[in-house]
């Protein structure tokens, strides 16, 4: 996990490549790919092209559904959950608590792998604190160890409670639906796009349909969408629904114009006709979305 922020400043690009090298490479090298979410410095074009230079598959979290970088929320979830038990009433000492509550993740078994991470990384499980049985003649160093022992095992104890909380909590958020697999036509929740109606209450819920051309995990679906819609094409499986049932015909809401430089525009589906019409080139469109008798004649000079 990436810091994003200088104190106060959201990281440029460039700093982000330094602090990758300084918190990823030095410990575990290239990976392979590399989940972000869609923050400027990820999505610039000096990002895209060290991610090509360097090999490395960037994925980016899907539109609207940050949970899509499901291990950092779950970690930093987890992390909270158990820092909360033994950070001080001032809550200025989370800090220093922060070594020991990654070792107690790093070290615990991970539901995808059936591995700890630190075995999965080096192949071996670092060592605990010893119980303390003997006593020392510096009794600051022995209390010391005893505290460092006593946060060790409590974290550890919380580390199991808070994924089963974690967990519990998500599911109460998940319901589980037909399943969708590339080549079906699917209808988009309109929750999260943007919208110039004047009441979004009586706006359509759904638009669409769209063929699926990608599934990109068990839950991330790439939608083949207009390109008039200029949005990331990536959603989440609870912002789709399958089209089953959906007559070609039926009475669906169009999809959105699209406001170019102030003016809505709406995308061409077929040129069906030409004509000279008071000496101006004219097309006949079939518009997306429309059915036939929305069909009109527009001026060729306004046609892209």
């Amino acid at each position: 996990c990436l810091p994003e922020t200088r104190g106060e400043l959201r990281s440029t690009a460039k700093e982000t490549a330094d602090l990758f090298l300084q918190h990823v490479f030095r410990l575990h090298g290239l990976p392979k790919s590399l989940v972000t979410d869609r923050g400027s410095q990820f999505t610039s074009r000096f990002w895209k092209a060290l991610q090509k230079l360097l090999g490395i598959d960037s994925r980016l979290s899907s539109a609207h559904h940050p949970q899509t970088d499901g291990q950092t929320e779950r970690t930093n979830a987890t992390l909270e959950q158990y820092l909360r038990c033994y950070v001080n009433y001032q809550q200025d000492n989370w800090v220093s608590l922060l070594p020991l509550s990654e070792f107690a993740y790093n070290n615990g078994v991970q539901a995808s792998t059936k591995e700890t991470p630190f075995f999965a990384n080096y192949g071996f499980h670092p060592r605990f604190f010893p119980p303390v049985i003997e006593t020392s003649e510096v009794p600051a160093a022995e209390d010391w160890l005893q505290e460092l022992t006593a946060v060790q095992q409590l974290l550890l104890q919380q580390l199991d409670q808070a994924k089963e909380d974690y967990k519990r909590h998500a599911d109460k958020h998940r319901q589980p639906g037909p399943e969708i697999k590339v080549g079906d036509r699917v209808l988009l929740s309109t929750r999260f796009l943007p919208s110039h109606r004047p009441c979004r209450k009586l706006d359509a819920r759904f638009i669409g349909p769209y063929p699926v051309v990608a599934q990109l995990n068990p839950v991330t679906f790439k939608l083949q969408l207009p390109r008039s819609m200029r949005i990331h094409p990536v959603f989440h499986r609870s912002l789709l629904l399958l089209a089953e049932g959906v007559r070609p015909d039926a009475d669906r809401p169009a999809p959105p114009p699209v406001l170019v430089d102030g003016e809505e525009e709406f995308e061409v589906q077929d040129i069906l006709d030409s004509r000279f019409h008071r000496r101006r080139l004219q097309y006949l469109i079939d518009w997306v979305g429309f059915g036939p008798e929305e069909r009109s004649w527009e001026d060729a000079s306004t046609v892209h």
